[in-house]
């Protein structure tokens, strides 16, 4: 660690009294010495491991002489031996604080985008600590070295090709797999007899995945490296889930992605037995999902068109509790067995239904409201520093509805329910990655990480890995609007 002082001049104390942060606790710094400091010395970063810390830059406060005057703060980022010639700023000017934590993605990116080092090879980097002190113009400065070596992403985008795909061998025409986190990929559809492999770049062979003897994941970029496929024996419908980061694939043979019906519709006494409908999962169009405050009770079941009491779900048995997961499909009207909410029992519900046929369920259970919810991202006003993540303001008039007004820079956006530090918390996600707001109210993806009841909803996704972002693509004013019970959510730019 090294330390010196520029431009020592200690210049208009006279103004003292107009300068002073009132928001110190103590506004004598005393003498203490800038210093700064880096959690860890040497870094092998890993994108299995994209979304945990990577280190901690941590400093002291420097003095400010005993003037009171605020200090303000700004973190640089080069390569050592440059003299910071070219710096990644990360911090310009602020106040009152004394750290930075990023995590492995972030500071992947930074050393291979903005201090352009090659993934692979270690590199030495200075981090640069400048305090100032606000109407003076001395100038403290404090530096630390670390090693890091960076990764190479792999690709954000991943196609299927081959005889067995619904568009055979044609690059152009490649069926694009859906994005679930960093290298993770699922696509279900039919697939016949034949062979199949992965596609990086659409209109482009190269670089793409085949399969070893072995059955493992093999990424291949030259035309003379060779070139293993996958066989499909049998013409079926298949969920095929890619990991890129493990190079694991697997295909489970599963049902029709087409449900037997578009449409649900929560009907009872709640309702005054009119039909409210449900919404699609947009991760599971087998499940239909429905937020609802209970005030009265009774029985309820659950249609499949509006008005109509034949092809309904209903209760295995007579008088279920909202606990009982039992589900009966009935094409006539008899048997009418229901579900009943006790008057004991009214308030909040989140409940689903899943309609694939022979495995129906019905899953209940109450809901309370969030003390707070919060954005976090690379377009929120805090970025990806979960611990500062940017508050929103629950609604006078609800407890479920949250708002906010402010400033998003371009980037990739979601909302934290309780900024669990392992990031498994709570998450309001994008209903597909990358989506961009559309302006109105649309459906947002609810998952709790570490929630069991979340991950027997979905028995064939694993929860921890879905992270869809919301892509805000201008920057600017926007205005927010979460209604946490029923999962809707509008972002509007101003």
């Amino acid at each position: 660690m090294k330390l010196r002082y520029i431009a020592m001049v200690a210049t208009g104390l006279t103004l003292m009294a107009s300068c002073t942060d009132n928001d110190y606790a103590e506004f004598d710094k005393g003498n203490t010495e800038l210093a700064i400091n880096a959690s860890a010395t040497e870094l092998t970063l890993n994108e299995v491991e994209h979304a945990t810390d990577a280190l901690e830059l941590t400093w002291t406060s420097g003095t400010n002489h005993g003037t009171g005057n605020r200090i303000s703060y700004t973190l640089e980022l080069a390569i050592a031996g440059t003299e910071f010639a070219e710096p990644a700023i990360i911090k310009s000017n602020v106040l009152q604080e004394y750290s930075w934590k990023p995590n492995v993605e972030t500071l992947n990116a930074i050393v291979l985008n903005d201090l352009h080092c090659p993934a692979g090879v270690p590199a030495t980097i200075e981090a640069r600590i400048t305090a100032t002190v606000a109407n003076m113009e001395e100038t403290q400065v404090a530096t630390t070295e670390f090693v890091v070596t960076p990764y190479a992403p792999v690709t954000p985008t991943l196609f299927i090709i081959g005889d067995a795909t619904p568009n055979g061998w044609s690059v152009d025409a490649a069926t694009e797999m859906s994005r679930t986190d960093n290298g993770i990929f699922t696509w279900t559809g039919d697939l016949a007899a034949g062979e199949l492999k992965f596609i990086t770049t659409k209109g482009q062979f190269l670089p793409s995945y085949g399969v070893d003897a072995a059955g493992k994941l093999v990424l291949r970029t030259s035309d003379d490296q060779p070139d293993g496929k996958i066989v499909i024996a049998e013409a079926h419908c298949y969920k095929v889930d890619v990991n890129l980061l493990t190079l694991t694939v697997t295909l489970t043979q599963t049902e029709g992605v087409v449900p037997p019906y578009d449409a649900i519709f929560f009907v009872g006494n709640e309702t005054d037995w009119n039909f409210v409908p449900m919404y699609q999962d947009p991760l599971d169009p087998f499940i239909f999902k429905l937020g609802y405050e209970f005030v009265k009770g009774g029985d309820f079941k659950f249609g499949t068109a509006p008005g109509s009491w034949e092809n309904m779900y209903k209760a295995a048995e007579e008088n279920a509790p909202y606990t009982n997961t039992g589900v009966s499909f009935i094409s006539g009207f008899d048997p009418d067995p229901k579900w009943v909410l006790n008057a004991d029992e009214l308030g909040a519900y989140r409940f689903s239904l899943d309609i694939r046929t022979g495995a129906e369920r019905m899953l209940m259970r109450p809901f309370t409201a969030f003390e707070c919810v919060y954005l976090v991202g690379e377009a929120a006003p805090n970025g990806w520093d979960l611990g500062n993540a940017t508050p929103m303001t629950v609604d006078s008039a609800s407890p479920y509805i949250f708002t906010w007004s402010g400033n998003l820079k371009a980037g990739e956006l979601k909302f934290s329910t309780d900024k669990k530090d392992d990031w498994m918390g709570g998450w309001y996600l994008a209903p597909s990655e990358g989506a961009e707001p559309a302006g109105v109210a649309e459906t947002a993806i609810f998952i709790n990480k570490s929630d069991d009841w979340y991950k027997d909803m979905y028995p064939e996704l694993s929860v921890g890995d879905i992270d869809r972002k919301w892509n805000i693509t201008e920057a600017g004013a926007y205005t927010i609007t979460l209604n946490t019970l029923t999962d809707q959510i509008t972002i509007r730019k101003q």
